[in-house]
């Protein structure tokens, strides 16, 4: 194969089905790269002492997903060796343990590609519109990422 013929792609999902890493990871594997990191979040059963039952997502998807693009296209002007990325987020309810969110990126080497997948996920909590809600056994929080750039402008 010719490097021609394995152009870099950009693979963005924004679903209600459960998510799978084994098809994350296949999108960016490529016989030019040695390296494809992973960053799966997924849904722990505790937040500050009380017992979370599930999570719950909601995003303005188009705006979404042009915004996760933008992010590729920063990894890109970044990174210049980085091929594939894939970027694939759950909407709706995600219960304990399962992943809410899997990025993917595959490099010739390891560091730039474990860079980028620390980017594509601060990025994102940063600056997608997806929010989360935490439903506990007898009440429920819409939590507000740290690193959202909304979030700080009024305080």
């Amino acid at each position: 194969m010719d490097e021609s013929e394995d152009v870099p792609k950009d693979f963005i999902k924004l679903k209600y089905e459960k998510l799978s890493v084994d098809e994350v990871s296949e999108l960016v594997i490529s016989p030019y790269c040695g390296a494809a990191s992973l960053f799966i979040g997924t849904t722990r059963n505790n937040f500050e002492g009380k017992k979370v039952v599930h999570l719950e997502y909601e995003a303005y998807t188009s705006m979404a997903e042009s915004e996760i693009k933008k992010i590729c296209r920063d990894v890109r002007q970044k990174w210049s060796s980085i091929k594939h990325i894939a970027v694939h987020h759950r909407l709706g309810v995600v219960p304990i343990t399962e992943a809410s969110v899997i990025i993917a990126v595959s490099s010739p080497h390891r560091a730039e590609s474990l860079e980028a997948v620390t980017y594509c996920i601060n990025t994102l909590k940063a600056s997608v519109p997806i929010w989360k809600k935490e439903i506990y056994e007898d009440e429920y929080s819409w939590k507000e990422n740290k690193e959202c750039f909304w979030a700080n402008s009024e305080k």
